[in-house]
């Protein structure tokens, strides 16, 4: 059985672009990999954390990754710091990596802006921790989203520079693979479908958070921009399997809540024009309301029991840290000594 890997970073509310994007796409791979998911509290603190709040966004996000029908009996669930060699294994990584490969990274380049001077040098060599997350554990697949592709083709690039330099063509690091299926919809803000819809977007208008009521999401939905003309059909999209670039910036909030219903009803998206096409907004507002109450509500109450005992989570991570730790001490022994070090 092969083994899959991702993570979720706990800087902020979860919501449903992480649900529908990642966390309910990951549960039924636990059937078909040897899955671990990981909380990735490490490339958190990239960006200034309070540490109270880190803790308790630690485990808000393992209670979502359970709410969302993750099996701690079928796959491994843990906080990254829990699993030292990550730590380790990255620092390896670093002396590995080339300063240019980390230079054409675009995302650093998005967070940091103009202030790039003032980002701390964790945000900046973050890919080789990323490189270390996954190759600790020789994971052969992983999921992501077509944003992602880069971070995964740098990872490619460190495994296969550490194999040649270190390993006289031993393949130490399997390069991973991606599964860009399974990371589902890209989900954009409520306020502005140009935007993605962040954890740290400031107020919560433009998002709808897992732990929501079925009043918030109605509230949420029934305020989210839209525009005067009626929703387009299928004919405007035409034999495409999803909108063009051209498409998405004519009307991006049509585009946007179209997309939710389609990736919480899990339609194509001839299926959801179809349904949809020359009706007002007001009617997909509404019964995108009732379909994201079904699904959402249930994971939010779920996590609201499962964080009224923090206990019962950090137990299920603890367990899941030895474990993985179990995997991952002797791949990064391994790799220290292919580099020269004493064990």
């Amino acid at each position: 059985m092969q083994r899959v890997l991702s993570g979720v970073q706990p800087s902020g509310r979860l919501h449903i672009g992480n649900y529908f994007g990642a966390l309910r796409h990951f549960v039924p791979l636990q059937d078909d990999y040897e899955a671990l998911y990981c909380v990735v509290d490490l490339h958190a603190i990239t960006t200034p954390q309070e540490p109270a709040r880190l803790r308790a966004a630690t485990l808000e996000t393992a209670a979502a990754f359970l709410a969302a029908g993750l099996s701690p009996e079928r796959a491994t669930l843990f906080h990254q710091s829990g699993v030292p060699a990550h730590a380790e294994l990255a620092w390896l990584l670093n002396c590995v990596v080339r300063v240019g490969w980390l230079e054409r990274m675009t995302q650093f380049k998005d967070k940091t802006g103009s202030h790039r001077e003032a980002a701390s040098a964790g945000l900046y060599v973050y890919p080789a921790l990323m490189a270390a997350d996954i190759l600790v554990y020789r994971a052969q697949k992983v999921p992501v989203g077509e944003d992602q592709k880069q971070h995964l083709e740098l990872v490619r690039d460190i495994a296969a520079k550490f194999n040649h330099d270190w390993c006289d063509g031993e393949e130490y690091f399997p390069p991973p693979e991606p599964l860009i299926d399974a990371a589902g919809a890209r989900v954009m803000s409520l306020r502005d479908g140009r935007r993605k819809m962040s954890k740290s977007d400031q107020g919560d208008a433009a998002c709808i958070y897992l732990r929501d009521s079925s009043d918030d999401i109605a509230r949420k939905l029934r305020r989210a921009k839209s525009d005067a003309d009626a929703l387009p059909s299928a004919e405007i999209l035409g034999d495409s399997a999803r909108p063009s670039a051209e498409l998405l910036a004519a009307r991006p909030e049509a585009w946007n809540l179209l997309g939710i219903w389609r990736a919480a009803n899990s339609e194509t998206w001839n299926d959801t024009l179809a349904r949809f096409a020359g009706r007002g907004f007001s009617d997909l507002k509404n019964e995108l309301t009732e379909l994201l109450v079904e699904i959402v509500v249930p994971v939010g109450t779920e996590m609201d029991r499962l964080l009224a005992d923090g206990d019962e989570i950090q137990k299920i991570l603890a367990r899941g840290a030895e474990k993985a730790r179990a995997l991952a001490e002797p791949v990064v022994r391994g790799a220290a000594e292919r580099m020269g070090l004493l064990r």
